[in-house]
């Protein structure tokens, strides 16, 4: 039997999220408000459609799921193959992770007064519904793994810019960085909202 999708899921809580960020909240209100809708969203696994859900066996996956038309945030599905991990990271933007299937972990680091990176704290584990806040103020730097070595898992991802496009860094344990440009991994697909499915590439 196929199960029913409720896109609509996703439609409110874009709405929402614009709404809230017109209101021009302080950074620690929008986190916590923005956390509870997306809170609300992922507990809920009947909406994201299959495109956006497949894993890749050599990396981990992060779909765009919709990008601001005025970059102020974007919604990004991760897809987690089993024991994938991404490299120590930041985002220089704020964000939001929640757990739609499956469970990750996400370890903070911190720099000694050396430089080099530490742990930061034990890893959040994160499971369905739950979700964590990330701000390049406090927790910006951290890695992200799949909790599972033998099945997929996925997290739905919100930042406070066109995440893609954002110059952002990976680091070594010894506290040197490399920036980056992540870009996403579904440029051949058709925009999530194109029911249609035209050749988005004209």
């Amino acid at each position: 039997m196929t199960q029913t999708r409720h896109p609509e899921r996703l439609r409110a809580f874009i709405g929402a999220l614009a709404e809230l960020i017109d209101s021009n909240p302080r950074e620690g209100d929008l986190l916590h408000r923005g956390g509870k809708l997306l809170s609300q969203l992922v507990s809920y696994d009947d909406w994201l459609p299959d495109d956006y859900a497949i894993p890749d066996p050599q990396r981990y996956q992060q779909f765009l799921l919709h990008a601001d038309s005025r970059q102020r945030f974007s919604v990004v599905s991760f897809v987690w193959g089993p024991g994938q991990s991404t490299p120590i990271h930041d985002h220089r933007v704020w964000g939001l992770i929640g757990m739609l299937r499956g469970a990750e972990y996400s370890q903070g680091f911190a720099r000694s007064e050396d430089g080099r990176l530490e742990h930061e704290g034990p890893a959040i584990h994160l499971q369905p519904g739950q979700v964590e806040a990330l701000s390049p103020r406090s927790n910006d730097i951290h890695q992200v793994r799949n909790a599972f070595d033998d099945q997929v898992s996925i997290s739905i991802h919100v930042y406070g810019a066109n995440i893609g496009a954002v110059k952002r860094a990976v680091y070594q344990p010894d506290g040197s960085e490399k920036l980056f440009i992540s870009g996403y991994s579904n440029a051949f697909l058709p925009n999530i909202w194109d029911l249609s499915k035209e050749d988005q590439h004209q």
